[in-house]
């Protein structure tokens, strides 16, 4: 077993989960309101408790975890603004579709499964038994990573081509992530940012966008459903980490 023939594995992974929003995309908002609990459930239970590790192990206290955080989360909202241009009231907000947020919302979810393909092949740097706990979290989680992707650029009204062709970059982003560490190593320090700037990230696309989103599509006699399954989200991830830690 290597980094990059596990990174294979995570290519239908991610696959998988992009499909199965797909077909399902007359119940959208039902696969929203998983998606936005298991955003959260990376968030606390793979993220951030991985900075916090890390930054412990350097001798830090997590506090330039939460500035990166911080960072990410309030940067993608002021991107969001200046991308939608024009104002709209809080409370209008769910009724507007944007497909460029969708497409940078996707963005950075590759980014993240890019970041997932690193943490693979640093992994493999430190030990084959390492590598190959990483690289199952990895691919656990990218069904969901790739339900994500689609579902994103789904909700902002993007064609189902562009979509599917952001589900392809999402797929061979952690292939290529873990093909890079072959060529370098990732300072611990930046590690630490990373893992911190990309949890406001995806806390904002699941707290302020894709929630909200899933709401108003159901209305309020499925509200209790969603609930449900933001919460099942969320513990599926958390089950997840736990069985692979």
């Amino acid at each position: 077993m290597n980094a990059a023939l596990l990174s294979l594995i995570t290519f239908f992974s991610t696959a998988a989960g992009g499909l199965c929003a797909l077909g399902f995309r007359d119940r959208l908002h039902l696969i929203l309101g998983f998606t936005a609990g298991v955003l959260l459930g990376v968030v606390a239970f793979d993220l951030l408790p991985e900075s916090f590790d890390l930054s412990r192990q350097l001798g830090g206290d997590g506090r330039s975890t939460m500035i990166a955080l911080a960072a990410g989360f309030l940067l993608f909202h002021a991107i969001e603004k200046f991308v939608l241009v024009h104002s709209v009231h809080e409370g209008e907000y769910a009724q507007h579709h944007h497909p460029a947020v969708g497409i940078l919302s996707a963005a950075a979810m590759i980014g993240h499964s890019f970041m997932d393909g690193i943490s693979i092949g640093l992994a493999f740097q430190v030990s084959q038994a390492t590598g190959i706990t990483v690289a199952i979290a990895v691919i656990a989680h990218d069904f969901c990573d790739g339900l994500n992707t689609m579902s994103v650029m789904l909700l902002h009204g993007n064609r189902t081509p562009r979509a599917s062709a952001m589900l392809a970059l999402d797929a061979i982003a952690p292939i290529l992530g873990a093909l890079s560490t072959l060529a370098f190593s990732v300072p611990p320090e930046v590690l630490v940012l990373y893992l911190g700037f990309f949890a406001g990230f995806l806390l904002y696309i699941g707290a302020s966008d894709i929630l909200p989103q899933a709401h108003s599509r159901a209305g309020s006699a499925a509200a209790l459903n969603l609930i449900g399954l933001t919460v099942l989200g969320a513990t599926s991830m958390y089950l997840v980490m736990r069985v692979t830690a």
